[in-house]
């Protein structure tokens, strides 16, 4: 019976071939896990998270509405001093004898959304105006009064909602007076577009002194979900 022996050198190969065969399936073993991790990224799975260029896309809508928002508002208020220089260029030296000395205007915390017939919808936009003079004091300032009402807070539509003009001949009928306080009360209809009152809005006015030509403005914020 004849023994045959195995040389070293054949033992060792064999043993350096499984070496090689296991590291082989370990790589390859990994190489999937990889592979699979890349595809679940990509798909999304497992994370929410935005790529740069659609954050990047989002910021760049979002300034542009920013912008147009800015622009309406310009367009909007150079059109009313174009239309407020016409005015005072038709004055003549005799209206601008100074009566009074009107330092500035100002909207009271009235102003506001109110319900005049009682059937639930507050459909009347009634702004107080009040001219100052140097003590303090309200006066019966005559003049033109320019209305605004904004939503400052629209982002994705008009953010210009109404605005309203009230001539001298109609402002001097419209002086309400009590024992507390005086002003104009001006009242619009209120537009069409808020069907829901449920954000703040902001009034801006301004006031061109009929005597002597001065523009004077302010703005106030309303909230109309308080009812006064």
């Amino acid at each position: 019976m004849t023994t045959t022996k195995s040389s070293p050198r054949l033992s060792r190969n064999r043993a350096r071939g499984h070496g090689s065969k296991g590291r082989s399936v370990l790589a390859c073993g990994l190489a999937v896990v990889g592979l699979a991790s890349v595809l679940l990224g990509g798909c999304g799975i497992g994370s929410e998270r935005k790529s740069p260029a659609e954050i990047k896309t989002q910021q760049i809508a979002r300034e542009k509405t920013e912008l147009m928002r800015d622009l309406q508002q310009t367009r909007a208020e150079n059109v009313q001093l174009a239309e407020q220089i016409k005015a005072l260029s038709a004055l003549g030296p005799d209206k601008r004898a100074n009566l009074y000395e009107l330092k500035r205007v100002r909207i009271t915390r009235y102003s506001n959304f109110y319900d005049k017939n009682d059937d639930g919808k507050r459909e009347k936009l009634i702004v107080y105006v009040e001219p100052i003079d140097t003590v303090g004091d309200a006066i019966k300032a005559a003049g033109t009064v320019d209305v605004q009402l904004w939503n400052l807070n629209n982002l994705n539509g008009e953010a210009l909602l109404g605005q309203w003009r009230v001539e001298p001949n109609e402002l001097r009928k419209l002086w309400y007076d009590t024992l507390v306080s005086a002003s104009y009360r001006l009242t619009f209809d209120a537009p069409q577009e808020l069907d829901v009152l449920a954000e703040p809005l902001t009034v801006k006015v301004t006031f061109t002194d009929y005597l002597t030509g001065e523009i004077f403005r302010d703005q106030y914020a309303i909230d109309p979900r308080i009812h006064h």
